[in-house]
């Protein structure tokens, strides 16, 4: 096969000029650089644009670097003060050649080690795996003195991405911190072989302030062609088979005579890739016409202050802000045991807990919900008071700043009660 050398030539030309003119590095000091995959919409990505911006509000110098270039969160990070970095070769979409992605990786290899050098941050922030990978070597190399990863999720990922199981637990040793979002995670960690005095948990938050509802439930559940009286449940979880989507229907049509007659699943979340087949498994099942996929929201608040029941079935999780964000909405959740999930939700006390994986005590938890709406009504209060007594995004932000502050000063996690419990 030919090589079109002239062709190469003029990507190779593109490229460096975007290299020298495009996404300068300014020439100044950051506090802290925080590096994640992407800024796609997604719970980690979300968890760090919150974070970076109130960081930045409590006077903090913070960058974020995404590496596989700009996103839809970039513009939100801006508002808030963020300085936001990214490889400057655009990525293609879709399938691409070996040695594009060569290139891509190379580029952004290049770029953030530049970017490390020219902010000199004090403490570089891992999130989420590619961004580990490519960074930790970089942070090491550029001689940055407090490195940090936080593992977001249960390592099942690594099943799925088996050379990734030999990549991570080389680098543990190289951090000087590594967090977990819940209790189950930071177990995987030390499994992992990490010492616990390097380990460190921060739950998620919610700001209680911001979970309100622009449009009050009856003109929701109207703009939604829902009767006052439909029985609403919703998922808001991105359409991915992890999420356990198809459990969901399963249970739904396995125990539709223990449902009342008029039901409604609001199904909420990007579809990644499986929503035809989910449709067609709902038409296979009977129950096509009582659910509604509602795809990507902004009226997320609006949709769980409309609803009755608030579930989430995924078969891994590491500390869900959806259930938080249920929760926070007065709303009875029903959850599965993976992740983090039954250190949000207290079995029978502010929701329900099933096994991953299982439709029936899953469709069981479902009917008990449905036939009693004084024990939604309980459940979903007392829900909303566990977020504000032990989630809230103030107390994670507090967590976060000593964190950094006590790192600083030379400490370890094991020294830092905040985020050091018994664990």
């Amino acid at each position: 096969m030919s090589i079109d050398v002239p062709r190469r030539r003029q990507q190779a030309d593109a490229i460096a000029m975007n290299l020298a003119a495009s996404n300068r590095v300014k020439e100044t000091r950051v506090g802290i650089l925080f590096v994640i995959g992407s800024l796609q919409v997604g719970g980690a990505e979300r968890h760090l644009v919150s974070v970076a911006i109130a960081l930045h509000r409590l006077g903090r110098s913070v960058a974020v670097y995404s590496a596989s270039g700009d996103g839809p969160l970039r513009p939100e990070l801006e508002r808030g003060g963020v300085t936001v970095l990214f490889p400057p070769l655009k990525r293609r979409l879709g399938p691409i050649p070996a040695y594009m992605r060569s290139l891509y990786l190379l580029v952004t290899v290049a770029h953030l080690l530049r970017v490390m050098l020219s902010l000199s941050p004090e403490i570089v922030h891992f999130f989420l795996p590619e961004a580990y990978v490519i960074g930790a070597p970089l942070a090491v190399l550029a001689r940055r003195p407090l490195r940090i990863m936080s593992r977001r999720s249960l390592n099942v990922y690594q099943t799925r991405r088996p050379l990734l199981k030999y990549l991570e637990p080389p680098l543990h040793r190289w951090m000087t911190a590594i967090l977990g979002n819940s209790r189950r995670v930071v177990h995987q960690l030390e499994g992992e072989g990490i010492e616990r005095e390097r380990l460190g948990l921060i739950y998620n938050g919610i700001d209680l302030s911001r979970v309100v509802p622009e449009r009050d439930r009856p003109a929701v559940r109207a703009s939604l062609g829902l009767a006052q009286n439909t029985l609403a449940m919703t998922i808001v979880a991105n359409l991915i088979p992890y999420k356990g989507h198809s459990d969901l229907f399963r249970a739904l049509a396995s125990r539709q005579q223990g449902l009342p007659q008029d039901w409604r699943l609001l199904v909420v979340g990007r579809d990644d890739g499986i929503g035809a087949s989910l449709k067609d498994e709902a038409r296979a099942m009977g129950i096509a016409g009582n659910i509604s996929f509602l795809g990507s929201r902004n009226d997320v608040l609006d949709i769980l202050a409309a609803s009755d029941i608030g579930i989430l079935c995924s078969h891994e999780e590491g500390f869900s802000n959806a259930v938080l964000e249920g929760m926070a909405a007065a709303l009875p959740m029903i959850v599965t045991d993976v992740g983090g999930n039954a250190e949000a939700v207290i079995d029978g006390e502010c929701g329900l807990v099933v096994p991953p994986r299982d439709p029936q005590r899953l469709g069981s938890a479902i009917v008990t919900l449905a036939r009693d709406s004084a024990m939604r009504l309980g459940l979903g209060e007392a829900a909303r008071q566990r977020v504000n007594s032990s989630f809230t995004f103030e107390k994670c932000i507090e967590n976060y700043d000593t964190f950094y502050s006590e790192l600083r000063a030379g400490f370890l996690p094991k020294d830092i009660a905040a985020i050091h419990p018994q664990i």
